[in-house]
């Protein structure tokens, strides 16, 4: 199967989606962390609408990821530029799969920790949000630089269907 030229218009949306849930998770984040102190220290959590949102956007961007991986392996992603560099086509790679690996853990280890009261779960999830953001920070930061510095069409490839 030959690599696409571009992105689908909903590989495209579900990019942007879970972006924003994941905006979402960290302005959340307080308030669930509130609320697991409150168990550890033997308090009733009660019913609180920001953890109730900080785990469904955690599920939301679970199932969200999982489509997108999906779509990733049916129909495959556009190649890096032919003339980028070969450590930053490693970068790159290793950056997705990375991202892709958080977005599928973090879940699963918060569901893991709130549901199953697991503290190796919710220390995991902790450090993950650390290790996230510094991706998040790097995946940015390349899609700038290619667009600004290297001239490539990497982060037009996330506006617009191909």
């Amino acid at each position: 199967m030959a690599a696409p030229s571009g992105f689908t218009a909903t590989q495209i949306r579900l990019h942007w989606i879970v972006f924003i849930l994941i905006v979402a998770q960290y302005v959340l984040h307080e308030g669930i962390s509130q609320a697991w102190d409150a168990v550890e220290r033997g308090q009733p959590a009660g019913f609180n609408p920001i953890v109730a949102s900080h785990v469904l956007f955690g599920i939301l961007v679970l199932a969200l990821t999982l489509w997108r991986l999906t779509i990733r392996t049916r129909r495959g992603a556009p190649p890096p530029p032919e003339d980028e560099p070969a450590v930053l086509k490693l970068a790159a790679s290793a950056t997705h799969f990375a991202l892709y690996a958080l977005l599928i853990l973090m879940p699963l280890s918060g569901l893991a920790a709130w549901f199953g009261g697991a503290e190796m779960a919710a220390e995991a999830h902790e450090t993950m949000r650390i290790v996230l953001l510094a991706l998040v920070a790097l995946h940015v930061g390349g899609a700038l630089y290619h667009h600004f510095i290297l001239k490539t069409d990497v982060l037009t490839r996330m506006r617009r269907p191909g």
